[in-house]
């Protein structure tokens, strides 16, 4: 069982946890980003990378044992603030699509670049399976 960390008067967070507490078996998903299962990229629309890179992260947690309900911190790597900013509608729709209504703690930065070059998003995340 996961619980959230939300300090005492601060604002409540939209899309994400300040923070989360979890007790079980740890699964680390490393770096996923928008190819398929054969690595390769079949678009370079920044939404459809991020729908792609959220279903490469669900299918190294079921790899482990572990779903998206399980998730208690993402790190978000995009290429483009401002096509990340300018997305976030289309972002959150394949997030909800993929991850459902869960939200665990997060960052999101910009980077001068990923190492695969068609590469527009990539994501870390750990997961915590109950005991």
């Amino acid at each position: 069982m996961h619980t959230i960390l939300q300090p005492e008067g601060w604002a409540k967070p939209i899309g994400y946890a300040n923070g989360v507490s979890a007790k079980g078996r740890t699964v680390y998903v490393g770096g996923q980003i928008g190819w398929n299962a054969q690595s390769e990229f079949e678009t370079d629309d920044f939404v459809e990378q991020v729908r792609q890179t959220l279903k490469n992260v669900v299918a190294v947690l079921a790899a482990g044992g572990a779903a998206p309900q399980h998730i208690t911190t993402m790190t978000w790597y995009f290429t483009d603030k401002q096509e990340y900013v300018g997305n976030l509608r289309g972002i959150g729709q394949a997030y909800r699509e993929i991850i459902g209504r869960h939200f665990p703690a997060m960052a999101a930065m910009q980077v001068v670049s990923l190492v695969e070059d068609r590469a527009k998003i990539e994501i870390q995340a750990t997961a915590v399976i109950p005991d």
